[in-house]
């Protein structure tokens, strides 16, 4: 996908019909601008869907005094994004002019789906976010004319982009640390607007040890999983410096606090060197740095004499430690720029909750209705079901924001004792909320899941969390099957608090005794990290120990950040209780049902509650007749949020489906000793020439050229009618491009790129060289090897110096083969250097709903395919008496690197075949030969030739099955005896 593919015509703007509810949400594709989407009408309460324009950016507040956030409220529009939205759109199609080399390869990598696995193709507002911070940075000054940013006030810029739940900031923080890195060690011009180094802050313990994938060359890092860095580059990027901090790393004594303990310490406040130093370590030694702020929101600089209802002290403690640390920093080293992620990036006035406003420096916003309306997230739901309750139906209306009825808040609000009865109303909703969750969990249990689907209650205060969970715990709530207080997850906030402000995780080993009592002090014993006798053996049974209080805190914080997955702590939990909000980093993906119990006077308190609930299970896109790529829905029932201010899917429906729909793939641990594959991992090929070149030409395929391909360098300036389109060039504009190129120019245009190639390899002189690539060079271009079609192209001087020049990187990837091809005595292979090889057991588990059978004689429990010919290839291979071992290579990893038309791509090859006589097979299926498909064949074969005569890694071969019974043959053929 182009970037100018990607920018949207708005056209034909129009709204459909009214309507009460919606029957589908999703109305755009991930990987496209949105060009439609839902709009609440308040006056008549009813959606309508708009076509042809994106939904503004902006977000709703309450109407002053309003009981329900439902009220017909203000929504207060970001009118910079809509802005720069526009002259981002405008840059984008443009093919972005003014920025760097690097910038513009990285950004031509990221839009190109063939350069990733389908799986890891980058969502549109990841690609429109990291644009937009790059265009601030690098377009031309006409471009961001009339552009002002409003600061937060500090003494360096910040930039917020506001992305939703689930839309993929984490990969932007990754695309903005490549960004800054490469550019900075490729010293280009203006090279001082970057920087190597990064420091990243966090908002707890847990989002810190997610964050550690951002660092470069760490295992399983985010910019090799999904290939964010263009062929080459991978080494230079490895020259930066990412530093990952929980906020409280950035603690420092304020003039009032160094007073306060002035007869005890007399040390007196630290410099900023010695501070920076302290927070950075060798990092302090550079001239200046990048900071990224994750969950941004935290990050704001308190106004002074800030007294606001719903700002505790912790959390203005938070925000002026986290926003003076930088400050403290920049003073230090400088930073460069800041930049912020956050999905309710508000902060604070002063005044009443409902004035909460959005960062002024937001210049990016791809909120949750945008996630909702493209699939990204899961589709919320307010859902009413009456089976086995009766009159049900009654409470619908209160449903929507349960604790402001007045049957329910004031009871709520007192200091009750937890075995007292909770209001009827929220008794009720929880046996209907119950009663759609136990529905579920069966559904759930029949399909074979591991996990039970999740609850998660949202309360006001810590009695009201109590009084709930007794409920449950002495079955209150008349749904036995969630009375089990082993499955129930009571977060204690303080707890829970204290664990994220560690560094690291606390270490726990060992038999423990987990309730309540059995906590002990602070001082941990000796031998507190390995809970057990020491010296323990098979043959003496652990004693049980009693846990200090940080092991409490990092128990309950492993629970809660495991909550639905197999095989860790909090794989069992299905019901959960906390008191304000779920701390960040819940990403949780068994969330089916939600329900609020607390006031919701703010988008921001909506988005944050209803977003931890949200998170997809699956990303695996379906083609629409229409061509449309879409998200199949999944769900989640809220009761008790007022959501209708947000889109929804309304009336009864079925229970959430299980969160995983298909089927886990992963390797096996018990086949590995058996069925295990290896393979060098080969970055690239780099031939070893003969001192004397030569070329057959009788022997070098003929290249056709064709005009319309050329569509592409429209950069060039042939534009008619505002489309690019070779066969209506005018001739006027033929005359200049042909003056411009003689065919000499052309000769050694193509001739200094093919040495360009060919250099880093060659062994002699490069005069010698380049003296030999001009002779073979114009005698290809004066042969007939090269066609162009339509023949006028190819009959017309002119015409075919025009072709000729606008396909020069498809000539020099064309000619520099067959000098390889006919020339190279040897192949040598080029390792990646972190990774030098891998196999079968470096595959990821993950989940697919695509067609797939179990194996047998496969380190890869099960089989993916896309055709039944792929399905019929494994079916014979699996039962083949030649083969030892095989893998489908999907997610496997195994990629052949290759060019085409000047652009370098990955290659994923079908199969990986250990055939008994110990030659490991390539496989491919094609049913179409085309040039792309050749051009993947030449390479794989040089790859296959450079391993063997490598040598290190066994005998391999190659071969491709055009019809679905050439498997036999193919088989028969390389599984014989040895050669």
């Amino acid at each position: 996908m182009s970037a100018i593919s990607r920018a949207t015509e708005h056209v034909g703007v129009h709204e459909s019909s009214p309507v009460k509810e919606i029957g589908t949400l999703i109305v755009n594709s991930p990987y496209e601008e949105p060009r439609r989407y839902w709009k609440y009408r308040r006056e008549t309460k009813d959606f309508v869907r708009v076509e042809g324009e994106r939904r503004p950016a902006g977000y709703y507040i309450a109407t002053p005094g309003s009981k329900q956030f439902d009220d017909p409220g203000l929504f207060q529009q970001l009118p910079l994004v809509n802005i720069i939205r526009g002259r981002v759109r405008t840059w984008r199609a443009a093919n972005y002019p003014g920025v760097t080399g690097t910038t513009r390869r990285l950004l031509e990598h990221w839009n190109d789906p063939e350069a990733r696995p389908s799986n890891r193709q980058l969502f549109f507002c990841q690609l429109e976010a990291i644009e937009t911070l790059i265009w601030l940075a690098e377009a031309a000054p006409s471009d961001v004319q009339g552009i002002v940013v409003e600061g937060d006030g500090g003494p360096f810029q910040r930039y917020c982009s506001k992305m939703g739940t689930g839309t993929g900031k984490t990969i932007v923080m990754a695309m903005v640390i490549a960004w800054q890195v490469l550019n900075k060690v490729t010293k280009e011009v203006n090279h001082q607007r970057f920087s190597q180094n990064v420091l990243i802050v966090a908002p707890g313990l847990t989002v810190k040890s997610r964050l550690k994938v951002l660092e470069v060359g760490r295992e399983g890092n985010y910019y090799e999983d999904f290939g964010l860095i263009p062929f080459g580059m991978e080494e230079r990027l490895r020259l930066g410096r990412v530093l990952i901090h929980n906020w409280h790393h950035l603690d420092w004594d304020s003039e009032e606090q160094l007073a306060k303990r002035k007869s005890v310490d007399k040390r007196g406040a630290k410099s900023d060197r010695a501070y920076a130093h302290d927070v950075l370590g060798e990092m302090s030694k550079a001239s200046d740095i990048v900071v990224l702020n994750d969950e941004a929101h935290h990050a704001w600089r308190v106004p002074a004499g800030l007294k606001v209802a719903g700002v505790s002290k912790s959390e203005k403690e938070q925000a002026t430690k986290w926003v003076g640390g930088l400050d403290r920093l920049h003073r230090a080293v400088r930073v460069l720029t800041c930049y912020d992620f956050s999905a309710t990036p508000f902060v604070p006035t002063g005044k009443q909750s409902s004035d909460e406003r959005l960062f002024s420096w937001i210049v990016s916003d791809f909120g949750l209705n945008d996630a909702i309306e493209a699939g990204l997230v899961k589709t919320p739901r307010v859902v009413v079901r009456d089976d086995g309750v009766p009159d049900a139906k009654t409470y619908k209306s209160k449903l929507y924001h349960i604790y402001s009825d007045d049957s329910v808040k004031d009871d709520l609000n007192r200091p009750a004792e937890e075995h007292e009865s909770l209001p009827q109303l929220v008794t009720g909703a929880y046996h209907l909320l119950g009663k759609d969750w136990l529905a579920t969990r069966e559904a759930w249990a029949k399909a074979g899941q591991l996990v039970p689907p999740v609850m998660i209650t949202v309360a006001n205060r810590t009695e009201t969390a109590a009084r709930i969970k007794y409920a449950f715990d002495h079955g209150k709530i008349l749904i036995d099957e969630l009375k089990d207080p082993e499955r129930t997850l009571h977060i204690d906030s303080k707890v829970l608090d204290e664990a994220e402000l560690q560094d690291e995780p606390v270490t726990i080993v060992g038999k423990i005794e987990e309730e309540a009592g059995d906590v002990g002090d602070d001082k941990a014993p000796d031998d507190a990290n390995e809970l057990g006798n020491e010296g323990d053996d098979d043959d003496v049974p652990l004693v049980a120990r009693k846990l200090t209080k940080k092991q409490v805190g990092e128990l309950l914080r492993q629970k809660v950040d495991t909550v639905g997955q197999v095989g860790k702590p909090g794989a069992q939990i299905q019901n959960v209780i906390s008191v304000g909000m779920l701390s960040e980093g819940w990403d949780a993906k068994t969330v089916t049902h939600i329900m609020g119990l607390r006031a919701f006077t703010s988008q921001l308190l909506c988005e944050q509650v209803v977003g931890r609930g949200l998170r997809r299970t699956n990303y695996e896109a379906e083609k629409l007749p229409d061509g449309r790529v879409m998200f199949r829905a999944e769900h989640v029932n809220i009761f008790g949020v007022p959501f209708t201010f947000l889109p929804h899917e309304s009336g009864d429906g079925p229970p959430p489906p299980p969160p995983e729909a298909g089927d886990w793939v992963e390797p096996m641990a018990e086949r590995a000793k058996d069925f295990e594959i290896r393979w060098p991992n080969i970055l690239k090929i780099e031939p070893q020439y003969r001192t004397r070149l030569s070329l057959d030409l009788t022997k070098v395929p003929v290249l056709e050229l064709r005009a319309s391909e050329c569509i592409t360098k429209a950069e060039l300036g042939f534009v008619v009618d505002g489309k690019a389109d070779l066969t209506r060039l005018s001739e006027i504009d033929l005359q200049e491009i042909a003056h411009r190129f003689r065919f000499q120019k052309i000769i050694f245009e193509v001739a200094r790129d093919t040495f360009a190639e060919m250099e880093p390899s060659w062994q002699g002189g490069k005069d010698q060289l380049l003296v030999q690539v001009i002779r073979i060079v114009e005698s290809f271009l004066r042969s007939d090897r090269i066609t162009i079609d339509p023949p006028l192209f190819h009959q017309d001087e002119t015409r075919r110096r025009v072709m000729l020049t606008l396909s020069m990187a498809k000539i020099v990837t064309h000619v520099w083969k067959g000098i390889v091809d006919e020339n190279a005595e040897r192949l040598v292979p080029v390792f990646d250097h972190d990774r030098p090889i891998r196999s079968t057991s470096d595959m990821r588990r993950w989940n697919t709903r695509r067609p797939n059978e179990l194996t047998k004689r496969s380190h890869i429990n099960r089989c993916i395919y896309d055709s039944t010919w792929e399905a019929s290839d494994a079916y014979h291979i699996e039962r083949s008496p030649l083969v030892d071992a095989w893998a489908r290579n999907d997610h496997l990893g195994f990629e052949v690197w290759y060019v085409f038309r000047g652009a370098r791509r990955r290659y994923y090859p079908d199969f990986l075949v250990r055939l008994k006589n110990g030659r490991t097979l390539v496989l491919e299926t094609k049913g179409e030969v085309d040039d792309e498909s050749k051009t993947k064949r030449r390479y794989l074969s040089e790859w296959v030739r450079a391993v063997n005569e490598h040598g290190g890694f066994g005998e391999w071969a190659e071969d491709v099955a055009y019809k679905p019974e050439d498997i036999h043959g193919i088989l028969d053929r390389h599984g014989s005896s040895r050669t």
